[in-house]
Order: C-alpha cells, then structure tokens, then sequence
C-alpha cells in the first residue's frame, strides 16, 4: 500500500480501538484455506463471491508474535503475512478450485511482496493443513505448467490464524473509493495482467 493509504489506515485503527465483534459460527460441514495473497484487501475482493464461499476474513499467519497489530506487522519483525482466511462449503466448491484461482490473483514468481506492497509481510504462500497439502501441490505444479514458469510462492504448513481489525474487512465493499485509488496507485490490474493475461483474477 502507498504511504498515504498506510497512514490513512493507522488513523482510522487509532480513532477505532475495539476489537473485531466475535466471529460467526461456521456453517456445519464448512472448511477453511488460508492464502497469503500481498494485501489483504485485495485478496479478499477476488474470494467474496465465489459461490459456495460463506466468509473471507482478512488478517495475519506464519509469525511468532501473539495477536500481531497491523501496525506490527507492516513494520516487520513479527513474521507474519498478510493473508485472508476462506471459510467454504466443500459439496459446492473444493479446495482444489480455490487453489488453482488463487494463482491467478499473484504473481506467484515474485518472492518480494505482491505488485507495489513490498517485504516480508506481503509475501504470497498458501498455508495448507496436512490434508490439503497434497491438493496444494498438485494445485501448484498444474498451475507453474500453465504459466511455464519457476513459481517461487511456497505451500507452507497451516498456521494460527490471527484476524485483522475490523477496519480491514470488507474493505474495498466498505470502501470503494479509497480501494480503487489503491487499486489503481499499486497498478495491480497491469501487473497482474501481465503475468497471466485473460486468467487473471481481481
């Protein structure tokens, strides 16, 4: 994200202290997949709507900090990345279909961020539980095929998942405006273009 937005964002966290409201039960039979997929307002627009997709939450995975900030997190130290969490009912849309759209929304042969989001904290991978990971894989190796390149984003084992405030969710839903000057400052659609052409995934 630009300094502005950043700054923006550090302002309404600071004006909105109170913790997310409790997370709603999961529908019975759900599954989750996690995707570190550069900034989680991004990640979490090209999830919402996929049918059999009951909820995207973004937040943090893979540090050793308990309940990252943020704040925390942008600066760096904590080992966390940005990621959204994918709450989906596995009779109308497998993992493996997650999987294989969530290349699509990376440039998984980028191993600094993801398009203008730079360093550590938004480096892409895809957290998979023991069971997923074989899907992961297969996902991953299908994928590379498809683009004919050496993909650097790695299937990491499933990590605590740690939710952003509520100032992140929903955000390009809650903020159009401001998402889009994002959007369109980071040229996402471009770069993301460029990697994958008409497959491309926003």
């Amino acid at each position: 994200m630009t300094r502005f937005l950043i700054a923006l964002v550090a302002l309404i966290a600071a004006c909105s202290p109170a913790p997310p409201a409790p997370a709603e039960a999961p529908p019975p039979g759900s599954e989750v997949a996690v995707f570190a997929g550069g900034c989680f307002w991004s990640a979490e627009k090209a999830f919402e709507n996929v049918r059999g997709v009951s909820s995207v939450v973004s937040g943090f995975a893979g540090g050793t900090v308990a309940n990252p900030t943020y704040a925390q997190v942008v600066r760096g130290g904590t080992g966390h990345r940005e990621v959204i969490q994918v709450t989906f009912d596995p009779n109308v849309v497998s993992y493996r279909a997650l999987v294989d759209r969530f290349w699509r929304t990376i440039d998984p042969t980028d191993a600094g961020g993801a398009f203008c989001d730079r360093g550590p904290g938004y480096e892409t991978a895809v957290f998979a539980t023991a069971s997923q990971r074989p899907a992961a894989n297969a996902s991953r190796a299908a994928a590379e095929r498809a683009l004919g390149r050496t993909f650097v984003t790695p299937v990491l084992p499933a990590a605590r998942f740690w939710p952003a405030g509520p100032e992140h969710q929903d955000y390009a839903e809650r903020n159009p405006a401001r998402y889009e000057a994002y959007r369109i400052g980071c040229r996402r659609t471009p770069a993301l273009r460029r990697v994958w052409g008409d497959a491309a995934v926003e």
